[in-house]
């Protein structure tokens, strides 16, 4: 233990966890409460979310008490570490943060935070002779495998196997400077010992070849290549690959001299740069980019972590576009290369690309030969975590489906960016493998405008003003509509905004108006693919929607129209972004995915089918709206309402409070279904829901004023009769 530590507070991870104050060391307590410590300092004085801590401790199935059990054993840890601090003082070292906790540590009081500087330190003094010094000094700090002496949920969390993995990447660039310094005795015993863990890892067992030959001569470096050839052909069928051969080589070479730094290294692999092009009118996100770059370390800092973002978002949102610009802002900090692919989840003109064929074309890229690349999806897999250990790359896995296609084509150390686009929501690469989340709303007006600026030219675009609002407006926000309007402008640089515009006003919210001349850009090719991927209760739900007048629904009215609860099937709608969930229970669909529903609505379920879903729909309505009255104006003459259809779950409404809130949050939903009832021909509906809103306002407010903020007025929704007026419709509802 040097000065600095027995100076103060020291925690170790990098091996035993254990915590030492001056040249004590505490007594952590419970065996939970030691886990719970190696979790926070795996962090590395980064906050630690409750669902993370809970997961490292517990695995996927926790006990109910899990949540109380790190409450009480965040008491218990503070207290160990401070010893006489009282119940309910928080403490020092471990405090609240982000949703969960984090472990107040830096440079001079942990481990691997620690580690970290020094290695990012070496790294800057890369081509110094100083270089090899530091990562030794680094290496110096690693004790063990990481975690040691806590259960073994928390030793195979990816946040603790993340951290083995980074120990493996900075093995290979100490080995690395060491040759370059002809210091390969001082680092051989602690890159030897990294190897011992990964017998597998073929770039650090080449380097261990090379420090072999140069500490201890020709016959330790051939005698340790045999072992490795023998582990690779026992464990995974194969031969050594061409890094580990290129080692070989070396030595045998120059049988009688050490293996020199002023040789070359063994031959680099490829540099693949696959980024697509990035488009030069692309607009917006400035709010999305600038999240993405801030959960992206410095240029300048060490890589502490795999950094992993999931952009997700609608059918046509620019997932793609904003993922491929961002690539292209931040590749330079990858200088080993870029890789992409496109896996095709959700494509209207082929189906998903398969893990192997991706992983496949993955090594390909790397420098891999075809005849090296292994049969099985795992081994595939292993070797590309393999080919990336200790490389910074980027990698752009583009259209995903869901998470057993990206699992397998994950990097397996720090250093990497992987960016992921999706139309699902992609929940276990979120929860387990700590990936961010990036979900992409419809661009503002501003730059809706901006769009179609940058592709129509901004001079068309000023001199039809009241064309392009128009354009936006139909448009709804979304770039893939955009795109497709733009590109007929352009097409037709002689046809006026104001006739394209018009087309759009005529298709009455409608997709004819966005068909393309291929499958991807055309509008209904592309969202088609999100509903094929549903569930049958989803899919059935999505086109039930399409009969719903909107503007937004709420969960239990969802449940009605269905006719089942559908709080699982509206998260599936909202995990594939067919729906967004607004405010807590209430959910929107965008305009052209309203469109497509309400195609599908009418084209796939019988007359029957439709029928009895607007019975429920405008049963739900109306019920609720009854209970509501019931509980605002008790006095008032109640009107006679049969049984609501079968299915039907009217709202409960708990007090006046609750019913007034209701009505508010309703209001606009309200007068749609009336109008889609009195179209549908359901008139009594729209007559009892005229009643309803009309004790809203005359019991509760006398008649003056709205009873709800924004409230339709029961004349407006008695007016969705056609041909009725308010007395005939009062008149209506005392004869019933």
């Amino acid at each position: 233990m040097t000065a600095l530590m027995r100076a103060r507070m020291w925690f170790t991870v990098l091996g035993p966890v254990r915590a030492w104050l001056g040249e004590q060391e505490l007594d952590l307590g419970s065996p939970q409460q030691r886990a719970l410590l190696a979790v926070l300092l795996v962090r590395a004085g980064r906050p630690a979310g409750l669902a993370e801590i809970v997961d490292a401790m517990w695995g996927p199935q926790p006990p109910p008490t899990a949540i109380n059990a790190v409450h009480r054993g965040v008491g218990g840890l503070r207290r160990a570490l401070q010893p006489g601090l009282a119940s309910r003082d928080a403490g020092r070292w471990l405090v609240r943060s982000a949703g969960g906790y984090r472990l107040d540590v830096d440079a001079d009081t942990a481990d691997l935070v620690r580690y970290r500087w020094l290695v990012g330190r070496a790294r800057t003094a890369a081509g110094d002779a100083s270089a090899a010094g530091l990562f030794a000094e680094a290496l110096e700090l690693w004790q063990g495998p990481v975690a040691g002496g806590v259960g073994a949920a928390v030793r195979a969390h990816p946040l603790v196997v993340a951290v083995e993995r980074e120990h493996l990447a900075v093995a290979r660039e100490a080995a690395d400077a060491a040759l370059a310094a002809d210091e390969a005795g001082r680092l051989l015993p602690a890159v030897a010992l990294a190897a011992d863990h990964a017998p597998l890892d073929e770039p650090l067992q080449a380097r261990l070849v090379l420090l072999l030959a140069a500490a201890s001569g020709p016959a330790a470096a051939l005698e340790h290549y045999g072992h490795v050839r023998a582990a690779l052909a026992q464990e995974l069928g194969l031969d050594p690959g061409a890094e580990l051969r290129a080692a070989r080589d070396r030595v045998l070479r120059r049988p009688t001299q050490r293996a020199h730094a002023a040789e070359p290294a063994p031959a680099a692999a490829p540099r693949p740069a696959q980024l697509p092009a990035d488009l030069p009118t692309f607009v917006g996100r400035r709010a999305e980019l600038a999240e993405a770059l801030a959960s992206h370390p410095p240029r300048e800092a060490a890589p502490g972590a795999l950094v992993i973002t999931v952009i997700g978002g609608m059918a046509g949102v620019g997932k793609t576009a904003l993922a491929v610009h961002w690539a292209h802002q931040v590749a330079g900090r990858y200088p080993d290369g870029q890789l992409y692919v496109n896996l095709r989840g959700f494509d209207p003109v082929g189906p998903p690309v398969a893990p192997g064929d991706a992983l496949h074309d993955m090594l390909t890229a790397l420098g891999v030969s075809r005849d090296e690349i292994p049969a099985g999806l795992d081994a595939r897999s292993a070797l590309l975590r393999t080919r990336l250990a200790g490389r910074r790359v980027l990698m752009l896995l583009d259209n995903a489906r869901d998470l057993a296609q990206v699992r397998p084509l994950l990097p397996g150390s720090v250093g990497c960016l992987v960016i992921v686009t999706s139309r699902s929501r992609l929940a276990g690469l979120l929860a387990v493998g700590g990936a961010n989340l990036l979900t992409l709303d419809v661009l503002p007006a501003a730059d809706a405008r901006d769009f179609l600026s940058r592709r129509i030219g901004a001079q068309r675009v000023a001199r039809e003003d009241a064309a392009t609002k128009e354009i936006v407006e139909r448009c709804a926000g979304l770039p893939l509509a955009l795109a497709i309007v733009a590109a007929r402008a352009v097409e037709h640089a002689t046809v006026p905004l104001q006739a394209i515009a018009a087309e759009l006003v005529d298709a009455e919210g409608g997709l004819e108006a966005f068909t393309g001349p291929e499958p991807a850009v055309d509008a209904r090719a592309v969202i088609s693919w999100s509903y094929r991927s549903l569930s049958p209760s989803a899919a059935a739900l999505c086109r039930l929607l399409g009969a719903h007048p909107g503007p937004d629904v709420s969960a239990g009215a969802a449940g009605s129209l269905l006719g089942a609860p559908a709080r699982a099937v509206l998260d599936e709608l909202t995990g594939a972004h067919l729906l967004t969930e607004r405010s807590p229970g209430r959910f929107e669909m965008h305009d052209l995915l309203h469109s497509y529903a309400a195609e599908l609505f009418a084209a796939t379920d019988p007359e029957p089918v439709r029928r009895a879903a607007l019975l429920r729909l405008f049963d739900h309505y109306l019920h609720t709206a009854f209970r509501a009255v019931r509980l605002l104006a008790p006095a008032r003459e109640p009107i006679a309402l049969g049984d609501p259809a079968p299915g039907v779950t009217a709202e409960a409404i708990r007090d006046g409070e609750h019913a007034r809130a209701w009505f508010g949050a309703e209001h606009a939903v309200l007068a749609a279904v009336a109008d889609r009832a009195a179209a549908a021909g359901y008139d009594g509906h729209v007559s009892r829901l005229a009643w309803a809103l009309d004790t809203v306002r005359n019991e509760v407010t006398g008649g003056d004023q709205p009873a709800v903020d924004g409230e339709v007025g029961a004349g407006d929704v008695g007016r969705a009769v056609a041909g009725q007026q308010q007395h005939e419709v009062r008149d209506l509802l005392r004869a019933g």
